[in-house]
């Protein structure tokens, strides 16, 4: 899908998902070859090439949360807005061996939540592959940003019927995924033209979700 879109002239801007598709090396090595930013979920236990005194050691990410991220490398940043305000976790970053690809560079991105701040379970882990010098609330926008995939496909899947689908091949499952998103595409611009729409957000108890909620 990635490569049609590629294809069609829309090329994307970054790529997020979540452990099944960070613990593909494939599908990472396609992306990196493509130049194609990312930031994917890794499981705790998922290895990576962590630099040390000019030779590297290939390591869970659990490990290097655990001993190689001194106290300053902790920073608060939001994910973005949620149903209660910002998104607020402290992040490290921890830079890893370098890509292949010139000018870009590979890191270990860890999220820990503020209210369980020595729990090492409650840990959150991304890889991530980005242009020299990309910020890191680059990065943690762009993992944030799973958030608002995920509420868009709940709300596609109660507004237009996303998981009402009875079909035994991949062609009908394909058609009827891409005519809902289409049509949840659709009620989001018709509700953005819609009066008063203009300062509402997704979470906006009084423009509500700029789908069918604003149209029934």
């Amino acid at each position: 899908m990635l490569a049609r879109v590629g294809a069609a002239g829309l090329p994307a801007a970054w790529v997020t998902g979540d452990t099944v598709y960070g613990g593909s090396g494939p599908f990472r090595a396609w992306l990196e070859g493509r130049q194609q930013p990312y930031v994917l979920a890794v499981a705790s236990n998922d290895g990576v090439d962590l630099p040390w005194q000019g030779t590297h050691y290939h390591l869970p990410v659990e490990q290097i949360a655990r001993h190689a991220v001194a106290p300053a490398q902790w920073q608060r940043r939001s994910a973005g807005d949620g149903a209660k305000g910002p998104r607020l976790f402290d992040w490290a970053l921890v830079r890893l061996l370098p890509p292949q690809q010139p000018g870009f560079e590979q890191a270990l991105l860890i999220r820990r939540p503020l209210d369980a701040p020595d729990d090492p379970k409650e840990l959150a882990y991304y890889l991530t592959f980005a242009p020299s010098g990309t910020l890191l609330e680059t990065l943690v926008a762009v993992a944030g940003r799973r958030w608002t995939i995920e509420e868009s496909l709940e709300a596609a899947k109660g507004e237009v019927g996303l998981d009402q689908y009875e079909v035994r091949q991949y062609q009908g499952w394909y058609r009827h995924i891409t005519l809902a998103m289409l049509a949840l595409a659709y009620l989001a611009v018709v509700r953005s033209h819609l009066p008063g729409a203009a300062g509402a957000t997704p979470l906006d108890p009084k423009g509500g979700p700029p789908w069918l909620s604003s149209l029934s």
